[in-house]
């Protein structure tokens, strides 16, 4: 089976690179924008429990939904067009925030970001496993892609904290419209068409099952980590999720044709690439956000503030990304895969083992680890999209992407939910609005203003209980890391060569 695609020249397929690389650049930036962005969101629009839910979760769910129809669609109709309608709704999507007064309408905004999200994601991916067929340029190209997803997600606080100082909240969607507007320029002129010529008959069937299905079984992994494993809608959400994609995977599985490829997990080399992307995003997702609030309600750093002190990670990563391919072809695929885990993993072990108080030195030189370790994610990529045929390219970028998605669900619900557990263990208040005390940090500051001078003691025994909770948590995503660097060294073949053919 192969795949049609304009062959191009070097410079053609760098300057695509760029036009492919932006765009993931800005898409990970709105992953971030709205965590800075939510409370001035909300001190405008008043929304209620659910609606601030929803406004968070809404782009998580639709994406995770849509990636894998879209992905075959864009198979099928053609990559380009799906990347090129993906920049179209992404850029009309935040131009509608201008007409947005009511919480609904943001969620909305949202879940159409995550319409357009779904249709870039994949396609950059698939999209540069055909660009690229020499395996070498290819390596070295997603060292580049994972580089630049790591600047948009250390960029989105900076950007959202300075739009938020000088403008309205409404800026901080609106700025991803002229970036859209140049990426669809230039993507028409820069990028090749490609696509499956061989892809068979639709199965609406399995597109069906595949969007109620992944969706459930995010929200399913949502609901649990805030209310508990006995919420009757996460239970719910579980029996679609499981009898869905059961059934998805039996009819991909049964398919010549099918809307996803489940047998490219035959490949070890692909296997032991999604492994090392889940491992890393069910850690990152939980240890960050603590992180980001531990600067904030512990430390006393503003918004652009944390932004600025999270920027160590970015910069590993910027560094270590590029070079990946070049050193994994120095000591070997598998070293780097199973290393850069590692080292992330012990960089989550020096928050837990530094003595005394923890102090935001300590804190940047593991973020600086986290960033360096976080290089082996290209060479993740690189076995992901080696390890799979041209023709299915939109398969792997499928379940890559899922598997960022799925993590950052797992990592927040479950390590989040270890988190909140040793916070309220360690917290012993038995007095007024206890239960808010118990329920988050940001409620015990709150409870701790209102009671004036004898508040004091609270916030403090409230800040040390949190920073107890972050510690014990980097601990337990250490032990998830080393875990996961040794799964991946076992099932990694020791003659992978990412840089010289695919596998």
């Amino acid at each position: 089976m192969t795949t049609t695609a304009t062959p191009v020249s070097a410079r053609r397929r760098w300057a695509g690179l760029a036009v492919l690389s932006a765009s993931v650049l800005l898409v990970v930036m709105d992953m971030t924008v709205l965590n800075v962005a939510l409370p001035a969101i909300s001190q405008d629009l008043r929304p209620d429990s659910v609606e601030l839910l929803w406004m968070v979760d809404a782009y998580a769910l639709v994406l995770s939904g849509l990636l894998v129809t879209v992905s075959a669609l864009g198979d099928r109709w053609g990559r380009k067009r799906m990347l090129m309608t993906g920049f179209a709704v992404f850029g009309l999507a935040s131009m509608a925030v201008l007409v947005t007064g009511s919480a609904l309408e943001v969620i909305a905004v949202r879940a159409l970001l995550g319409v357009g999200g779904a249709m870039i994601m994949p396609s950059t991916l698939s999209m540069i496993r055909n660009l690229f067929t020499d395996p070498g340029e290819r390596a070295r190209a997603l060292g580049v892609w994972s580089a630049m997803a790591a600047v948009g997600a250390a960029l989105g606080p900076i950007v959202a904290g300075f739009l938020l100082e000088h403008f309205s909240w409404h800026s901080a969607f609106l700025v991803n419209v002229p970036v859209m507007v140049i990426a669809i320029a230039a993507g028409l002129f820069l990028l090749p068409e490609s696509r499956n010529p061989r892809s068979g008959r639709w199965d609406a069937l399995g597109t069906v099952l595949s969007i109620a299905g992944m969706a459930a079984l995010l929200y399913a992994v949502k609901t649990f980590g805030k209310h508990g494993l006995t919420s009757p809608g996460a239970l719910v959400a579980t029996v679609v999720a499981v009898v869905a994609l059961g059934w998805f995977v039996a009819r991909c599985l049964r398919r010549p044709d099918p809307l996803l490829e489940i047998r490219l997990f035959r490949s070890a080399p692909f296997s032991a690439g999604v492994v090392t992307a889940l491992t890393t995003s069910i850690a990152m997702a939980a240890v960050l956000l603590l992180l980001a609030q531990w600067m904030q309600l512990v430390q006393g750093y503003g918004p652009l503030e944390t932004g600025v002190r999270l920027l160590p990670a970015a910069l590993g990563a910027i560094i270590a990304s590029p070079l990946a391919p070049g050193l994994a072809a120095r000591i070997g695929a598998r070293t780097v895969l199973a290393g850069g885990l590692a080292v992330t993993g012990v960089a989550f072990l020096l928050l837990y083992v530094v003595p005394g108080p923890l102090g935001y030195w300590p804190v940047a030189i593991a973020l600086a680890l986290i960033g360096l370790g976080n290089g082996s994610l290209a060479i993740a990529s690189a076995a992901i999209m080696s390890g799979s045929p041209p023709a299915k390219s939109g398969s792997a970028a499928a379940i890559e992407e899922t598997s960022y998605e799925l993590g950052g669900a797992l990592g927040v619900a479950v390590l989040g939910s270890v988190a909140a557990a040793i916070y309220r263990r360690e917290l012993a208040y038995e007095g007024p609005g206890a239960g808010a005390v118990r329920e988050s940090l940001g409620g015990a500051l709150d409870v701790a203003g209102e009671l004036g001078a004898a508040g004091g003691r609270l916030a403090e025994e409230a800040r040390m209980a949190f920073t107890d909770s972050l510690v014990v948590t980097s601990a337990a995503g250490a032990v998830l890391m080393l875990a996961g660097a040794v799964a991946v060294w076992l099932l990694t073949p020791r003659t992978l060569d990412v840089s010289s053919a695919d596998h």
